[in-house]
This record gives structure tokens, sequence and C-alpha cells, in this order.
């Protein structure tokens, strides 16, 4: 994390808004996706992972391979949203918002989202798109999910977050963060990252402007998780708009 001068009296600066977002952007641009530093400290990540076991915090409990998704399960937090991962979703917003609406005037597209997380879910519930989408993800040895996109319903802001709960190498191996860019007129490319203990990684919702000989192009986008190989792996997936 970079230092912050800070008076000692005065409040300390949220890792978010410590967080080089103009390095976030540059990346964003350049592969639809960016790494941030940890944003959580390790009881944090223990403390919002331990909430997977409280049943009454969620609204629905996915078994993947039930759905052939992949393997493994997650569960949508229902109203209210605890208190750290709503203070999550609404710091993050404001810094997402100059890369979403940059975007949509480079694809030429509408930029429908307001200034504040609130009144875009306002928005969202005029809609008909009333259920939280903040999700806890488990995964165990063998589990992974296929490739997809978290769109639900007709509004969506066209980023999103996954937070890592647990630590790369001593908590899990494998599981590595995929995304697979598919390119105008061209083989599609692959990614793949590891998510910090605490770190989030942002990417697209759905697509990512590419440059082209006639100005911009839409590169569609999807995302998964590569097979855990062994132990547990817990993410905290923070999207920000809500489901028909």
């Amino acid at each position: 994390m970079p230092s912050h001068d800070v008076n000692p009296s005065g409040p300390r600066p949220s890792p978010i808004e410590g967080t080089d977002w103009a390095r976030v952007s540059e990346e964003m641009n350049a592969h639809g996706f960016a790494v941030t530093p940890p944003l959580l400290s390790p009881e944090q990540c223990r403390s919002i992972a331990e909430l997977y076991d409280d049943t009454t915090r969620f609204r629905a409990t996915i078994d993947m391979q039930r759905y052939r998704f992949g393997a493994g399960q997650y569960r949508y937090f229902d109203h209210p949203i605890p208190e750290p991962v709503a203070e999550l979703r609404e710091a993050f917003y404001p810094r997402l918002l100059p890369i979403a609406r940059e975007w949509a005037e480079k694809l030429k597209r509408p930029a429908p989202w307001p200034d504040s997380l609130q009144e875009w879910l306002a928005m969202c519930h005029e809609a008909g798109q009333t259920r939280p989408t903040p999700i806890l993800l488990r995964y165990g040895q063998g589990d992974w999910n296929a490739l997809h996109r978290d769109l639900y319903g007709d509004l969506v802001f066209p980023l999103q977050v996954v937070i890592g709960l647990d630590t790369y190498a001593s908590d899990y191996t494998g599981g590595e963060f995929l995304m697979v860019e598919q390119r105008p007129r061209a083989q599609s490319r692959g990614s793949s990252a590891v998510l910090p203990q605490g770190g989030g990684l942002i990417f697209t919702t759905r697509d990512r402007p590419v440059a082209s000989a006639r100005g911009w192009s839409a590169a569609p986008m999807r995302h998964g998780v590569s097979t855990v190989r062994s132990g547990l792996r817990r993410t905290l997936g923070l999207v920000f708009h809500d489901a028909a």
C-alpha cells in the first residue's frame, strides 16, 4: 500500500481511497481488469467469510454443479446487506464510475449511472431489479466456475469486484481467476490472476472498449475460476446492479 501523510488526530484514509486509481484505470483500459492492494485485514476477511454459515443473511444458495455452472457453492446476501459489505460497495462505486462513463463514451452507449450508488440502485428497483447481488462464494478441492457474465437484468453497471478472503498457496492452491476476451475478428485471449487475501480484482461485467480501425469496438469478456487443487477458497463478489 502507498504511504499517506495524515494528521494523527484526524480520520485515517480508507484503503480504497489510498488505492492508485490512475493505475487501476490504465490497467482496466489495457486489459479489462486490475488488482488492488489489500483492502481488508486478515481478521476482516475471516469475519466476512464466517458470515457464510449464517443462512438467515442470504436470500438464495446456489449449488453450481446442479445448474452445470461448475462445482462449488455461493450465496446471495439478502436485505439488510451486512455493514462491511455494504460499505465496500458504497466506497467502490464512485471510484469505478469514471471508468464506466469513459467506456460508455468510447462505445457511444448511454451512461445512465448517477453519482451515488443509492440513486443507481433506486433506478434498478424502479425497473423491477430489486434483489441484492453481493455474494459469498466457497470452493473446495475439485471445485471450479464456468466462464460467464453477471448481467441479471436490463440495467447493468459495467464493472464489478471480487475480493479474496483466503491466502493463495497456504489456504488453497489452484482456483485462479480466469478471464477470456473475444477480440474483434481475431482469436480469443485468455488471462488469469491470483487474488491476494483482502485484495480486490476489478473486472468488466460484460465487455470493454478496444481500439479498432474505425474507432472503438466492444470486446465481450467472460470470467470464471480454475479448478481448486487443494484447500478452501472463499471470495466476496460485489456487483453494482441488483437483479430482476
